[in-house]
C-alpha cells in the first residue's frame, strides 16, 4: 500500500485559544489587584463610618460646652398676674414682686363724622411722629380725594412708619382714624395742614383742629419691689436683672411674685446628648477593628495603628478627669462605655454650680482637651482621618491605573498570540500543499 501525507491543516480554534491564554495571564494580576481594591475600599468605608461618628461627637461637645458656659435661668410668674416673664443668661436668681400699674398705648386720632364719600378739602397733611429726622410724612391731597383716597394717600406716604389711616363708618357717618404704630409717649402724633382751600384743619389736631383724641399714648408704668420705671413699650428688660417682661394687663394696686431659679435642663440633655454621641465612637472604633477569634476573621481596620491612637486618646482624656467627671454623674465602665446620672449631676451643681463651666466648658478641663482632639482628627486640611481617607483614595486610584494598564498589556498580548497562531496556521497550510504534491509524486503510475 503507497504512503500518503494528510493535508487537513491544523485545525485549531485560534480565537477560543488565543482567549483562554490571555485569560491564565491576565488572571494573578487581575485578582491581586481586585483584591488590594476591595481591601482599601473597606478601610475607606470604615475611615468613613469613624470619621461620621466623629463629627456627630464634635457637635454634642460643642452643644455642650455652650450650654455649660452660658447659665441658663426660668421664671415662674404667680398665676394671674398681667404679665409673663423671660429670661436671658445674665438672670439673678431670686423671687420679684411685680405691678403692673399702667400699659403702653398708642394714640388714635378721630375725625369727626362725614357723609360717605364726602370730600373734606385740598393742600398739604404734614405728620410728624418721633423726634427722627425720618419721623415725618407729607401728604398732598387733592380737592375730590374722599376719606378713603386720604387714608390710602397718607398710608402709602408713610409706609407703615409712624401712622397708619383708616376709615371707621358708624351710626353717624365715616371718621376718619390716624393710629400712632408705636406705643407711649414717644409715638405721639402731631398733623397739621398747609396750602389748599382750608378744609383739611378738620383732619389736624393742632389749635383749632377737628381731630379728637379717642385714645392717648401713655407710656407703661412698672413697679419691682417698689422701683418704679416707665416704658414706651410693654416690653420691658431688666427691671428685674437678667428679665424681660411682657405686660398684658394693668392691675394697679396688686403685685405678683416672680420666682427666678438655675434651670439646668438644657445642659443635661446636651450632656446626655454627648455621652450617646461618645458611646457611638467607642462602638464604631470597636467594630471597625474587631477580630473574630472563632472565624478568624478581621475587619477592615483590624490592628490599624490610627484607630489605637483615637481609642488610647478618648481613654486618656477621660482617665484624667474621672474624678470630676463621676462627680457631675458621668460614669464610664470598664468596655470604655459612658453613662449618665441626671440626678448625681443636680447635687453636684447644687453644691458647685460653676462645676460644669470648669470641666465640660468650651476652656473647660475636660471639654477643652476633647476639643482639641476633634479638631486634630477632623480638620478639613490636615485632620488624620481626612489625610487617611485621601491616602486611601490615592491608592484606589493607583490600583485603576494598574487595572488600565493591565487591560493594555493584554490587548497587546492577544494580538502578538493571534499574529504567532496565524502564522503558524499559514505554515501548516503550506507544509501540507508540499505534502499533498509529494503524494502525488509517490502514487503508482496505472
Amino acid at each position: 500500500m503507497a504512503n500518503t501525507i494528510s493535508a487537513s491543516g491544523s485545525g485549531l480554534d485560534i480565537p477560543t485559544l488565543v482567549s483562554q491564554l490571555v485569560t491564565a495571564a491576565r488572571t494573578p494580576t487581575e485578582t491581586r489587584i481586585n483584591k488590594a481594591g476591595s481591601t482599601a475600599t473597606s478601610k475607606l468605608s470604615a475611615i468613613g463610618q469613624i470619621k461620621s461618628a466623629m463629627t456627630s461627637l464634635q457637635t454634642a461637645l460643642s452643644k455642650m460646652g455652650e450650654a455649660a458656659d452660658t447659665p441658663a435661668f426660668k421664671a415662674t410668674v404667680q398665676s394671674g398676674a398681667g404679665f409673663t416673664a423671660t429670661t436671658t443668661s445674665k438672670a439673678v436668681a431670686g423671687d420679684y414682686n411685680v405691678e403692673v400699674v399702667r400699659l403702653a398705648s398708642a394714640q388714635k386720632l378721630s375725625s369727626v363724622a362725614f357723609a360717605k364719600d364726602a370730600t373734606v378739602g385740598s393742600g398739604t397733611l404734614s405728620i410728624t411722629w418721633g423726634s427722627g429726622k425720618d419721623d415725618n410724612a407729607k401728604v398732598a391731597i387733592g380737592a375730590d380725594a374722599t376719606l378713603a383716597d386720604i387714608a390710602a394717600a397718607v398710608n402709602r406716604a408713610a409706609g407703615g412708619k409712624g401712622v397708619t389711616a383708616s376709615v371707621v363708618t358708624a351710626d353717624d357717618g365715616q371718621h376718619l382714624v390716624f393710629s400712632a404704630t408705636t406705643t407711649g409717649a414717644a409715638g405721639t402724633l402731631s398733623i397739621s395742614a398747609s396750602g389748599g382751600n382750608g378744609g383739611l384743619a378738620a383732619l389736624t389736631n393742632g389749635a383749632g383742629g377737628g381731630l379728637t383724641q379717642t385714645v392717648a399714648a401713655t407710656d407703661a408704668l412698672v413697679r419691682v419691689d417698689g422701683f418704679e420705671r416707665t416704658s414706651s413699650s410693654n416690653t420691658i428688660g431688666d427691671l428685674v436683672p437678667g428679665v424681660n417682661l411682657t405686660l398684658t394687663k394693668a392691675l394697679a394696686g396688686t403685685s405678683y411674685l416672680v420666682n427666678v431659679a438655675s434651670d439646668n435642663s438644657s445642659l443635661k440633655s446636651s450632656i446626655a446628648a454627648y455621652v450617646t454621641a461618645y458611646n457611638s465612637v467607642v462602638g464604631t472604633l470597636k467594630s471597625t477593628s474587631a477580630y473574630n477569634s472563632d472565624t478568624r476573621t478581621a475587619s477592615a481596620l483590624t490592628g490599624d495603628s490610627l484607630v489605637r491612637t483615637l481609642q488610647q486618646q478618648l481613654r486618656g482624656h477621660v482617665s484624667a478627669n474621672v474624678g470630676e467627671l463621676k462627680a457631675l454623674g458621668v460614669s464610664v465602665s470598664k468596655d470604655g462605655v459612658m453613662a449618665f446620672d441626671a440626678t448625681a449631676f443636680d447635687s453636684a451643681i447644687a453644691g458647685d454650680p460653676e462645676a460644669a463651666k470648669a470641666l465640660l466648658g468650651k476652656e473647660g478641663g475636660y471639654g477643652g482637651a476633647v476639643a482639641k482632639l476633634m479638631d486634630n482628627h477632623l480638620d478639613s486640611i490636615d485632620g488624620t482621618l481626612v489625610l487617611r481617607s485621601n491616602s486611601i483614595n490615592k491608592q484606589i486610584s493607583g490600583l485603576e491605573d494598574q487595572l488600565d494598564r493591565l487591560d493594555e498589556k493584554m490587548a497587546r498580548l492577544s494580538t502578538l498570540y493571534t499574529t504567532q497562531f496565524t502564522a503558524m496556521e499559514t505554515m501548516i497550510v503550506q507544509m501540507q500543499g508540499s505534502a499533498s504534491s509529494l503524494n502525488n509524486l509517490l502514487s503508482p503510475s496505472d
